[in-house]
């Protein structure tokens, strides 16, 4: 890391952008994270040409926040994506696919959206979640070309199975019919790859995201990649469809490098949240490293989550950053690095992670959650958990020394609590404003009622609708 700054990081001014991400894979189910079992050798090698983030952390501990904080670089709370499959991502957020667009970038999502319905007349889940008021389609968020579904489908043939009806992949806002069969991680990949190659052929920058189904249920896994994993059982589905996502990662990485673009390309890898299941068997095979909890748990093993980073010749091959991270940082870096400016003061949740990347600082601001009727804060080696915030009783946690948060330490800091239970009131408020429509300009209607902590799904008001 001799002599790197983060100008020279950044030297390239317009690299092209891809986020990749899988759907509820566990920290400790790929191999640069010790799995002895799946195997995941594109990612592996990904990770040690590139930077392996060792306390990297979800939004959230379901799927649908984390994904608007990986898009915003703003708490979800802001926007009222309280949970998996509420709310939706308003057109007053600017996003990644935004801001690169104003760039001259040509912007692609490809895979799993779940950020809104799309379509009007139907959703995956049915007349409660409402697809009239929380349509919020890709094409109507700034993205030129998409191939999407609205929530989780099969990881093999996903046109033939149950969890396919509502709930379809849609090309360009058109029901696809075509090439839907086989391998999902394959379906999503071949739609991605003639993207890019438009892009390179016209020196057009661009934005991929590339969120993978995988290992979400229903997890199944083909023959071929069955047979990789004969005898263990049910788990050969979760373990074959990890190896079989991890085989277009290699994929989009071969392609890189035939197309030239390696050097011109930053690449960010992570899962949404922890495992599904409350233990890891069968279908839910999936590990948390020894993190205690697993998806949709405030703990480690719901929220820390595998990541790594590639950009060849910008980022040393093998860095390894211990320092907290979080999905929130995605578009503050990628802002810094294309060097734009916001047009407003709205609040910005995430930090630029350049500076860990190339080792000119160890620590950065701290990084809220929530979930459910917890509130949490990661502020250094810090943990605090406060269960129905904000009168319950305070959890703390030392990760440094502590990484399983066996034991709180809450009693013996009392110091502490109070001034990241502090913090969490700063959020608190700060949230608040933003629901309320503070940060955007005229033609939005705030929601009647913010929906708390722990707020019920019948007590749940959705989120603003936008002035068509």
């Amino acid at each position: 890391m001799i002599g790197l700054t983060v100008s020279t990081v950044a030297a390239s001014e317009s690299p092209n952008v891809i986020l990749l991400m899988c759907d509820d894979l566990g920290y400790g189910d790929t191999g640069f994270n010790g799995n002895s079992i799946i195997q995941t050798p594109h990612l592996d090698q990904m990770a040690r040409s590139g930077a392996l983030l060792t306390n990297f952390h979800a939004g959230a501990a379901v799927c649908s926040p984390t994904r608007g904080t990986c898009l915003t670089g703003r708490h979800h709370y802001r926007y009222g994506i309280w949970s998996a499959n509420r709310g939706h991502l308003p057109k007053q957020e600017i996003t990644l696919a935004r801001m690169l667009k104003s760039q001259g970038y040509t912007t692609g999502h490809f895979g799993k959206w779940h950020l809104g319905t799309l379509s009007r007349e139907f959703s995956a889940k049915g007349a409660k979640r409402d697809p009239e008021v929380n349509f919020a389609p890709p094409w109507e968020r700034d993205y030129d070309r998409s191939f999407v579904t609205e929530s989780a489908v099969a990881t093999w043939n996903p046109s033939k199975h149950l969890r396919y009806k509502n709930n379809p992949y849609w090309e360009d806002s058109v029901v696809a019919t075509e090439n839907l069969e086989g391998d999902d991680s394959r379906v999503i990949m071949d739609r991605a790859i003639p993207f890019i190659n438009t892009a390179v052929a016209t020196s057009t920058p661009f934005l991929a995201v590339i969120w993978f189904h995988a290992p979400h249920v229903p997890v199944v896994a083909g023959p071929d990649h069955l047979a990789m994993y004969e005898g263990h059982g049910e788990a050969a589905h979760y373990y074959g469809c990890i190896t079989a996502m991890d085989e277009q990662v290699g994929r989009l990485r071969n392609l890189m490098k035939t197309l030239g673009i390696e050097r011109d390309t930053i690449v960010f890898f992570c899962s949404d949240n922890g495992p599904e299941g409350k233990q890891p068997k069968g279908v839910t095979a999936g590990v948390t490293g020894g993190l205690r909890g697993r998806k949709r748990s405030e703990y480690e093993g719901g929220i820390r989550v595998p990541a790594l980073v590639q950009w060849t010749g910008r980022i040393p091959p093998g860095t390894v950053i211990d320092s907290p991270l979080s999905t929130l940082d995605y578009f503050p870096t990628v802002r810094e690095v294309v060097g734009w400016q916001m047009p407003d003061d709205r609040p910005i949740d995430g930090t630029n992670m350049l500076p860990m990347l190339v080792g000119q600082r160890d620590n950065r601001p701290p990084i809220p959650f929530r979930v459910g009727e917890t509130a949490g804060i990661i502020d250094g080696k810090f943990k605090l958990l406060i269960r129905k915030f904000p009168d319950d009783q305070a959890e703390l946690y030392d990760l440094d020394l502590d990484r399983a948060e066996t034991k709180s330490i809450a009693a013996d800091n009392p110091n502490r609590v109070r001034k990241m239970t502090d913090m969490l009131r700063r959020v608190e408020e700060s949230t608040r404003r933003s629901h309320a429509g503070v940060d955007y300009a005229a033609g939005f209607s705030p929601a009647e009622t913010w929906v708390p902590l722990g707020g019920s799904r019948t007590k749940a008001k959705t989120l603003q609708t936008e002035t068509k």
